[in-house]
């Protein structure tokens, strides 16, 4: 098993078969892929297989970690990972396939959740956009015990190589295309994020018009211009003029929302633009806060109430795997020190009653808003006249997994009991060496192989870090002159290739969009296919609308490269410069 699927199948449950609520319905098998936490206290990524038979479940759960597996290589799925449970629900379709793939007078099948492109075999949609029944999809997520529409986001993936998904309620990408992995996060964009398309057009090789309407209520459209956007302190103003995480800069760039002109974006192209680049800022902010809410800040500890004045006082944030949560506490507004544990015995409370906050925000750069920080707080009432009986607890109640390596540069966290007359001490060593105490500890391990361990109450528990990044390799033709076209094939010994072209956006290399193991076809206006140009070299972008403006990609450009595992190491990133001719 490679580091790349050893991360996604750190913890895999079998949950056996279970009927939907109609019972005519095919049975499934509900499969725990990631489970990091209670179902209660995570946001549980449910998906769905459809149009797989029997006979290609294997196929099922290949795509299922394909799709994952991408997921974690992108902000700020990456760092939240650990917010996430992923269950895969598995059914036996009577029939391979789904509906109206790849035409209209294509044959329909019989499938679990009448799957379907072209809206579902609609004329007047088009085909690209793959629908699901949504009664069908809630029941078989239904078989997830625990879960809820408030506490889940349902992925259904169809047994396709045609390029396609949807968002919404529900999101739905093609299982088997090429650029299907890069689908899921576009379209968790739109069902989780409530984030809008990018795109000028809406049918492919169709040109968008012009835009109409008032200012958009999208967070990341505008009729403003930048100096409106800073004196109005309005949409994308925080981020003006940063690098943008998509390539280029934070600005204002015309066309979206399936126009070409009079409202503008933040980004030249950004993923829900063009699958393959990363969210931008503005994008990122939005999903950062949009998961934070999907779960308790705050997942355990002392529960809120009358409470004495003779006793530790607990806190449970959760665990991004980048960082750590910040913890602050206040008696009748004074401020304490303390982090997830507080000793109030240390505190000289006054005899009567208190008020004891614990404050739980998450420092991340990835939010400016303030008014969209993460944050959660829990309140006590402290009354001196409580005597508090012992308690202890467990030596370990939860911890980072040991399972699977991990990366240079991850936050590891041991939780302890919650013993109400002391504070466990969790000590950390590293490679043999002291290396501090306390409930977590940031790695800085920029390469090599470790051993972390983490003592506490004669329990000890030991992680292999892995801070090598992934090697990558690029084949070209030979010679580094090239006419009219040439080839590239990048190959990872573990995780996802990425690269980029004079300095752009990083782009997730996923092959041709027809063919997953074909080279990477790079020319001066790019190749049209479905509508779209796929390796284009001139300016706008190496993905974008065929009628968008660009200039010729001739003459020199460098190509950088590197690859992202599974434990969130980024490789070295190496370069090439290659020439191209008429």
């Amino acid at each position: 098993m490679t580091k790349w699927a050893g991360w996604v199948a750190a913890v895999v449950l079998g949950l056996g078969l279970a009927t939907p609520a109609q019972a005519a319905e095919p049975a499934a098998s509900v499969t725990g892929v990631q489970v990091t936490g209670p179902v209660a206290q995570r946001f549980n990524l449910v998906v769905l297989g459809d149009g797989y038979t029997a006979a290609e479940q294997p196929k099922f759960f290949a795509d299922v970690q394909r799709h994952v597996s991408t997921l974690w290589s992108l902000e700020p799925f990456k760092s939240y990972r650990g917010y996430f449970n992923v269950y895969a629900v598995s059914i036996a379709s009577p029939e391979s396939g789904v509906d109206c793939d790849p035409s209209l007078d294509a044959p329909k099948r019989d499938t679990p959740l009448n799957m379907g492109f072209w809206g579902g075999c609609n004329p007047q949609s088009v085909q690209r956009l793959l629908t699901v029944d949504d009664a069908a999809a809630q029941r078989y997520a239904d078989l997830v015990p625990g879960t809820t529409s408030a506490n889940r986001q349902i992925l259904a993936l169809g047994n396709s190589s045609t390029y396609g998904g949807a968002g919404g309620a529900y999101a739905t990408a093609s299982g088997g295309n090429a650029l299907s992995a890069l689908i899921s996060p576009h379209e968790l964009g739109h069902s989780l994020g409530g984030l809008d398309d990018e795109y000028d057009y809406y049918a492919r090789n169709v040109p968008g018009g012009a835009y109409e309407g008032g200012e958009p209520d999208s967070i990341h459209h505008t009729l403003l211009t930048e100096q409106q956007m800073r004196d109005q302190h309005a949409k994308w103003w925080r981020w003006l003029g940063e690098p943008s995480e998509a390539g280029g800069t934070i600005g204002r760039f015309e066309g979206g929302l399936y126009t070409q002109t009079g409202v503008w974006r933040p980004s030249a192209h950004s993923m829900m633009k063009t699958l393959g680049y990363a969210f931008d800022q503005v994008g990122r902010e939005r999903m950062t806060q949009r998961i934070s809410a999907k779960v308790p800040l705050i997942g355990g500890g002392t529960p809120a109430g009358t409470i004495g004045a003779d006793r530790v006082v607990w806190v449970r944030p959760l665990h991004p795997v980048s960082h750590s949560l910040d913890v602050s506490w206040t008696l009748d507004g004074r401020p304490l020190r303390g982090s997830t544990a507080l000793d109030l015995r240390q505190a000289h409370v006054k005899p009567g009653k208190h008020t004891l906050t614990a404050t739980v925000t998450d420092p991340t750069p990835f939010v400016r808003d303030p008014a969209v920080r993460p944050t959660a707080t829990r309140t006590w009432t402290v009354d001196t006249s409580v005597v508090t009986p012992p308690a202890g607890g467990p030596p370990v109640v939860a911890s980072t997994p040991t399972t699977a390596p991990v990366g240079g540069h991850d936050v590891v966290y041991v939780e302890t009991g919650e013993p109400t007359d002391a504070i466990p001490q969790v000590r950390w060593t590293l490679d043999g060496r002291p290396a501090g105490s306390g409930p977590d500890f940031a790695l800085k391990e920029s390469r090599g192989q470790h051993t972390l361990t983490a003592t506490t109450g004669g329990t000890t528990l030991t992680w292999t870090v892995d801070a090598d990044g992934p090697t990558t390799t690029i084949a070209l033709p030979p010679g580094a002159v090239y006419h009219g076209s040439f080839t590239m094939k990048l190959t990872a010994s573990d995780g996802m290739p990425e690269f980029r072209v004079d300095g752009d956006g990083w782009h997730k290399y996923y092959g041709w969009p027809t063919d997953p193991g074909a080279p990477y076809l790079l020319t001066p206006r790019g190749t049209e296919i479905d509508g779209l140009a796929y390796g284009n070299l001139g300016s706008g972008g190496l993905t974008v609308s065929p009628f968008s403006e660009r200039k010729p990609g001739y003459g020199r450009h460098r190509i950088e490269y590197r690859s992202i595992d599974a434990a969130g190491n980024v490789g070295p990133t190496r370069s090439v410069t290659v020439t191209l001719l008429p």
